[in-house]
């Protein structure tokens, strides 16, 4: 009877043994397979940690490896560790998506002991485009400062390109600003992978012939396209169709347009082909104003048609604003060496109101010069979007503008700024009817046949010839980065804006849509705990709980059944 009790006994305890090794091994399976299949449990409201299905396409298709080399690594303030861990949380997910084709790795620039190999390391930072910012926290009680490089280099095939990560808009407070860089960490590392692995399949054409910026004066756009587009240039008048191009820009042209050149533009547009505009209303230019002053006269471009009819007008204006840039004025002399002084020069606003829409979300202030107002008009079936606004103080001039610099001298009337924040910027979206409808192709066309209503298609139209226009240095011909302000060394979002907006126009598959991403910024960010763990993760974390629990109770059944025995 005994030997019977204990034969059962044993033969329980092998049974309890068993099912607790199987527990064992279904769980070490479970996290095994977790570690290896991946998905996002996202409980947030506003979806935060959701990388869109765009860049999870591109991903997926990365034919080689790409290396991330992010420079926020150590011990930062709240805000900025917010940033960190949203780098890092993101770059994991590339790394699954792309089924490890993305790499990663976080340094501290600062680690460097050599004083000469961490200043050459900075300085080739900065060369990729990665500017360091003072950082002040607290350590130890003291406030310190340090140097910090907000950014990564992707590196590709042996190319690399840098990404700024702290971006937004300057005058937003640190927290917005942090929470906007937060905002576009998918956008800037999605893109600059896109830029290295993936060729740009499209062609655009840098159109001239009519007093266009010259190539000097537009190198930084051209260069920056070039990183992701084919870039075609070429004047209008020799060229017969601009069939075969996707994207045609017009910048500041200053001579008339004939008939024949209109219809090459309208028919490429009725076609599908996308178009941006920067086009001056008025003739001003600072040479004249700095020689004694001007008047500011409408340009006959022969342009008003063509826009109206796709639902635009560029008005005979020219908007003054308070909230404008600065000027270099000889304000006396000492001997024969003049004196200088920056001045309010408030007929070159700063854009800094923009729509809600993926081309200027979260972008910094943008640098005008001469600028002036635009209308919509009707045009069936176009949806019409302004993009960028003047600010609430602003002053609307109606042509002849007289330009003086002794305008800058001038006390400000407060009553005079008050028309309000005015548009000068639209995105032209649908399909377009021709300006040639119901007539006959003009002289000299290449084609006859005239293409009278239009395939869905887009086209953007700014008020300001010189948004895209950058300075050349005077001494050694080098052309400044397009945006910089070469009096006071501020470098505005005229290449984001003016490459958003191309982007926009040409981004079939909608990458450019992941700056439209929300994340509202709440007071506990500072200090909550993720409120999101990847599958793998949170089995991590229970499967030591489960395992101990099982433990117990084995032990438990196991005394127990050595009570009953004896």
């Amino acid at each position: 009877m005994v030997t019977e009790q204990a034969t059962t006994h044993k033969s329980k305890r092998s049974r309890d043994l068993t099912r607790f090794l199987i527990a064992l091994a279904a769980i070490v399976l479970l996290n095994i397979l977790a570690a290896n299949f991946f998905f996002r449990l996202d409980l947030t409201e506003d979806k935060r940690y959701t990388i869109s299905p765009v860049t999870k396409q591109m991903l997926a298709e990365l034919p080689e490896p790409v290396f991330v080399e992010v420079y926020l690594e150590g011990e930062f303030p709240a805000g900025f560790k917010r940033l960190q861990q949203s780098v890092r949380e993101t770059l994991d997910e590339f790394r699954i998506y792309s089924g490890g084709n993305v790499r990663y790795e976080f340094i501290d620039p600062n680690d460097i002991s050599d004083e000469k190999q961490r200043g050459e390391f900075f300085q080739k930072l900065a060369q990729a485009g990665i500017q360091p910012t003072n950082l002040r926290a607290n350590e130890g009680g003291k406030q310190v400062e340090r140097l910090v490089f907000p950014g990564a280099r992707v590196m590709y095939k042996g190319k690399e390109t840098g990404v700024m990560l702290l971006k937004g808009n300057l005058a937003a407070s640190p927290d917005e600003r942090l929470n906007q860089s937060v905002e576009g960490v998918e956008y800037e590392l999605a893109t600059a992978i896109r830029k290295m692995a993936f060729q740009g399949g499209k062609t655009i054409g840098y159109i001239s012939g009519q007093g266009q910026l010259e190539t000097q004066n537009v190198t930084d756009l051209l260069g920056s396209l070039q990183e992701f587009y084919r870039v075609a240039r070429g004047e209008l008048r020799d060229i017969p169709t601009l069939q075969g191009l996707d994207l045609i820009i017009i910048a500041k042209p200053t001579e008339p347009f004939s008939e024949a050149d209109k219809y090459k533009i309208d028919q490429f547009i009725m076609n599908g082909g996308k178009a941006v505009f920067f086009v001056d209303a008025l003739n001003a230019n600072m040479d004249s104003v700095g020689a004694g002053g001007m008047f500011a006269m409408p340009y006959n471009l022969n342009l008003d048609d063509l826009f109206f009819r796709y639902g635009v007008r560029l008005n005979p204006t020219m908007i003054m604003d308070l909230n404008s840039g600065f000027i270099p004025i000889v304000t006396g002399y000492t001997g024969e060496r003049p004196q200088t002084e920056m001045i309010n020069w408030r007929f070159y606003p700063l854009l800094n109101t923009f729509a809600k829409h993926p081309i200027t979300r979260n972008i910094d202030a943008v640098y005008s010069k001469f600028i002036g107002t635009m209308d919509t008009v009707r045009a069936d079936g176009i949806h019409k979007t302004p993009l960028a606004f003047t600010s609430v103080y602003s002053r609307v001039m109606q042509a002849p503008v007289p330009l003086t610099l002794e305008e800058a001298r001038m006390d400000v009337k407060p009553e005079q700024y008050q028309a309000g924040p005015q548009p000068v910027g639209y995105l032209l979206e649908g399909a377009f009817t021709s300006l040639f409808r119901n007539r006959r192709a003009p002289e000299g066309a290449a084609d006859q046949q005239v293409k009278e209503a239009g395939v869905p298609t887009k086209i953007a139209v700014f008020s300001d010839g010189d948004l895209v226009r950058n300075d050349v240095n005077p001494r050694t011909g080098q052309a400044y980065e397009l945006g910089f302000d070469r009096y006071n060394n501020v470098t505005f979002a005229n290449r984001e804006l003016a490459m958003n907006t191309i982007h926009y126009l040409l981004d079939s598959e909608g990458l450019i849509n992941v700056r439209s991403k929300e994340i509202q910024l709440r007071p506990l960010d500072r200090v909550r705990v993720k409120e999101e763990r990847t599958y793998w993760q949170l089995l991590n974390i229970v499967a030591p709980i489960v395992l101990l629990a099982l433990f117990g109770v084995l032990r438990y059944y196991l005394r127990k059944r050595r009570y009953e025995r004896f």
